[in-house]
């Protein structure tokens, strides 16, 4: 493999990764606050949906991001009041917004294109291009929220709150500090990082929205941050690793083994999966999540 096939492979891995890092740091975001969010998967396909028919309809890239930004929020502040306010199951929540977010999208983007569920592709103003070494405005955002996500959770006082709300409720609430107020705060900033990998995938890397075109990276998003251990920069680095295999496996298609033949397709498009199973299974140890994640907090009277 020469030099230029090397660089090409690192500059995929990077627009790979944007998706799963945004993704990531969502769910991030949301568990250092208390509430354990598997719907990453259907904020962002929402996201992405909203992202790409605003931006198809208005011309605008930048609406398009707004759009896609505004549906993963309204989505996220659902899974907050079915969890902090309500004090449901977390998890059925979150699944319920995944399955939502396939059903609406799918069934709303036939009626509205015509297209089998697809939106018209994107061009010009409408689509976010390259700015820097061959990278859109939105992958260099993304990129950048790992270290503010750092430098927010463990340099100030809001990142102080919003972890203790992950791991002692009552003492923050004896402190004077609503763990509402904190968790709702940690849901919505999920939404918005969904929304922005929502949106990147279809108004900048795709170029228009196709039914589950997310296809599991909430699913892998939430391996990289137990592989990561809740942390934003080794989750930068474990969402690259990710986006490097992705790259990889595109790369190997069509390759010829010998005494095998072509490498089967599926086999490469399920490659990367195999390897969020083995990177799991064999290199993460013990992950210990915010002790009161997962748990709905009651007010004490």
């Amino acid at each position: 493999m020469d030099f230029e096939a090397i660089l090409i492979i690192l500059g995929s891995s990077v627009r790979l990764a944007a998706p799963l890092l945004c993704a990531c740091l969502a769910g991030l975001w949301s568990e250092r606050s208390g509430i354990v969010d598997i719907g990453l998967e259907g904020k962002m396909l929402a996201a992405a949906f909203a992202g790409a028919s605003a931006a198809s309809v208005t011309g605008s890239a930048s609406i398009g991001l707004l759009a896609g930004l505004s549906a993963s929020l309204a989505l996220g502040l659902l899974h907050g009041y079915a969890s902090i306010d309500r004090h449901g199951n977390q998890i059925v929540s979150g699944m319920a917004i995944n399955m939502i977010a396939a059903g609406l999208t799918a069934l709303v983007g036939a009626a509205w294109f015509g297209q089998g569920g697809r939106t018209p592709s994107l061009d010009g103003d409408a689509r976010f291009g390259p700015v820097f070494l061959g990278m859109d405005p939105l992958t260099l955002i993304t990129i950048a929220c790992a270290p503010l996500t750092w430098l927010f959770l463990y340099r100030s006082r809001f990142g102080l709150r919003l972890r203790a709300a992950g791991e002692n409720p009552a003492a923050l609430e004896t402190a004077g500090v609503s763990v509402r107020a904190i968790r709702y705060a940690g849901v919505a900033i999920c939404g918005l990082l969904c929304g922005l990998g929502g949106a990147y995938l279809s108004v900048s890397q795709a170029a228009g929205f196709l039914p589950q075109m997310t296809a599991g990276k909430g699913f892998i998003a939430l391996a990289a941050l137990v592989f990561a251990k809740w942390k934003p920069i080794p989750a930068l680095f474990t969402c690259f690793l990710f986006g490097l295999l992705d790259a990889a496996a595109i790369r190997m298609q069509g390759i010829e083994v010998p005494g095998l033949g072509a490498v089967p397709v599926q086999a490469i498009q399920a490659l990367p999966y195999v390897m969020t199973v083995v990177l799991l299974a064999g290199f993460v140890g013990r992950a210990i999540p915010p002790r009161a994640s997962g748990i709905p907090y009651v007010k004490e009277n």
